[in-house]
């Protein structure tokens, strides 16, 4: 039981998926948003049946899976679609996160949002983590990775939580401008120790 979580987030291209799992090789538990917000609208699942409801059956695919193409087309086109979506999703989102960050084994677990920020997740978190690096290392990186655009990926850059705007709740920085992954690796051993003493502080005073 993880009584003490950390969340992890940073932009596109930043290196946190490679970062997440460094931690994972440390045996530390990982909870994954992105994950946690597919399995609630899983077939079968209510939220789904709500969302063919609300949106119509089209948004079913013939595998009775969200079409996740038609709804993002929806919702980037209606502020009031995405606001109905995000009021029935996020709620259950959190309540599973932390439910799943609460039974994962470890003194502490990481808890992996790319939108840890946007989302106002960090306020269900002991501690952010934040893997930083310049627009210009986002864009290098995830052109090398994607056949998105230059122009897409910067409209993706726009459309998150600025660089600032991550720094200014993060309680750590972990700066991953450098290819070298020696290096990312030592600065994440060095915040596992860390991590592992204020957890099993956190976890004697809760017992206390």
């Amino acid at each position: 039981m993880s009584d003490y979580i950390v969340g992890l987030t940073g932009g596109i291209g930043s290196g946190k998926t490679t970062v997440a799992n460094m931690f994972a090789e440390l045996n530390v538990a990982i909870v994954d948003a992105d994950i946690v917000a597919r399995e609630v609208v899983a077939p079968g699942s209510p939220s789904l049946a709500e969302i063919a409801q609300h949106f119509g059956p089209e948004f079913i695919d013939d595998n009775d899976e969200l079409n996740r193409t038609l709804l993002r087309t929806r919702i980037f086109n209606h502020p009031e679609d995405k606001a109905w979506l995000n009021q029935l999703l996020h709620p259950l989102i959190r309540q599973n996160l932390l439910a799943q960050a609460k039974q994962a084994p470890g003194v502490y677990c990481l808890l992996v949002a790319p939108l840890l920020v946007e989302n106002k997740l960090h306020t269900l978190v002991d501690r952010v983590l934040v893997v930083d690096v310049s627009e210009a290392t986002q864009l290098k990186r995830t052109l090398k990775r994607d056949t998105s655009s230059a122009q897409e990926i910067k409209l993706i850059i726009d459309s998150q939580a600025s660089r600032q705007q991550r720094l200014e709740v993060a309680d750590d920085v972990l700066l991953n401008e450098s290819e070298n992954l020696v290096q990312t690796q030592k600065q994440v051993a060095e915040i596992h120790e860390k991590y592992l003493q204020i957890a099993r502080e956190h976890s004697s005073i809760s017992n206390v």
